[in-house]
């Protein structure tokens, strides 16, 4: 299964919350702390179980969030 990794900017964040509701694998929620604009920022609190289908970057409106897929190792899938 394809890993990811997400990346939030949490100057960028006003936390609106849209990315968490977009994972289906339940990898955000809100940090609790408060940016410099004062929001409320979302964080990763599961990142295991990204599978990088960026969705939550999608549904972003602020731009605040990037995602990156990791590759698979060379022969890690039998195919050599």
């Amino acid at each position: 299964m394809p890993r990811g990794v997400v990346v939030i900017d949490r100057e960028r964040c006003k936390g609106c919350g849209l990315c968490i509701s977009a994972c289906p694998q339940k990898v955000l929620a809100f940090s609790g702390e408060r940016n410099r604009g004062g929001y409320d920022v979302a964080c990763v609190v599961r990142p295991e179980a990204c599978v990088g289908c960026g969705f939550c970057a999608m549904t972003c409106p602020d731009v605040a969030i990037e995602v990156y897929r990791e590759r698979p190792e060379a022969g890690g899938d039998g195919s050599g």
